[in-house]
């Protein structure tokens, strides 16, 4: 798989712009200021909730969208999304029920085939001017020329028993994606216990620790793991992630993506590998 890795602005990528605190989903409506100083107003409640894509109509053609895809549109005015291959990024204005959005920045990752046709479709009915339609939790995006994308509220996943996959890492106002060739069984990820412990896989070594959870933080303790040398792309991701498990941490969950993120503004963003059985009650 050919992987070009970008780096991009932390409001560029969905799981680094969330608002709520601890495990709020959030489905009101958003206020902000936009690109041009703009208020970011809706009458219908889109902004500030994490939306799985269920299709895209384009051309007549009704594509169902592939596992994992996503979309959020910021209540600052950014709209981000994944729809299965690449990060997504683009400006969004909304008032009442249109939204306007510009011109997307991607990654530029090869992905299977027909991924890559849904994600260009995908692109094609988000851009430019579009009605939102709202029925209970679920949304109808129509652009002019009957482009539609359907999608449905996302359930925020737990803290606690969920294997979160480990995704971007933070780095002060800057984010970038794992890299995607790394080795499957090192893959960095991070699971939460019952009992306060979390283990995982940091890129290259396994870890086990103490993570104490009250409220919207996380507290790490000392971790203890095994001591190999890998590739340095991938003892860069590890002394990346290694940092972001240091004392204590604010996170946030929103649908399945969570955001870590320590003092001195190291973090991480992942996503949670099987979804959660909705919101976490989980908070020490």
């Amino acid at each position: 798989m050919r992987t070009q890795r970008m780096t991009l602005s932390v409001s560029v990528l969905a799981l680094l712009t969330l608002a709520a605190c601890g495990t709020e989903s959030g489905s009101g409506s958003g206020k902000g200021s936009g690109e041009g100083g703009d208020s970011v107003q809706s009458d219908v409640p889109v902004t500030g909730v994490a939306w799985s894509v269920d299709s895209v109509t384009v051309g007549g053609k009704k594509t169902e969208a592939p596992e994992g895809a996503r979309l959020e549109i910021d209540p600052k005015g950014r709209a981000t999304a994944d729809f299965g291959c690449n990060h997504i990024g683009v400006d969004a204005r909304v008032k009442g029920d249109r939204i306007t959005l510009g011109k997307p920045v991607t990654t530029q990752m090869a992905c299977d085939e027909d991924i890559e046709k849904f994600e260009k479709a995908a692109i094609d009915a988000m851009g430019g001017e579009l009605t939102a339609k709202l029925s209970g939790e679920k949304l109808t995006l129509t652009k002019e020329g009957g482009h539609t994308m359907e999608l449905s509220e996302e359930k925020a996943a737990d803290l606690v028993g969920t294997r979160w996959a480990v995704t971007t890492l933070i780095s002060g106002e800057t984010a970038t994606t794992v890299p995607a060739d790394l080795p499957k069984e090192r893959a960095p990820h991070l699971t939460f216990a019952d009992d306060g412990t979390v283990r995982g896989n940091s890129g290259c070594n396994s870890f086990s620790g103490k993570a104490t959870v009250k409220g919207s933080t996380i507290v790490f303790g000392s971790t203890a793991g095994t001591r190999k040398m890998c590739p340095e792309a991938e003892m860069e991701t590890e002394r990346a992630v290694l940092a972001a498990l240091s004392g204590p941490t604010t996170y946030t969950i929103k649908g399945s993506t969570l955001t870590l993120t320590a003092e001195g503004g190291k973090g991480i963003g992942a996503t949670a590998a099987t979804p959660g059985s909705g919101n976490s009650s989980q908070h020490g």
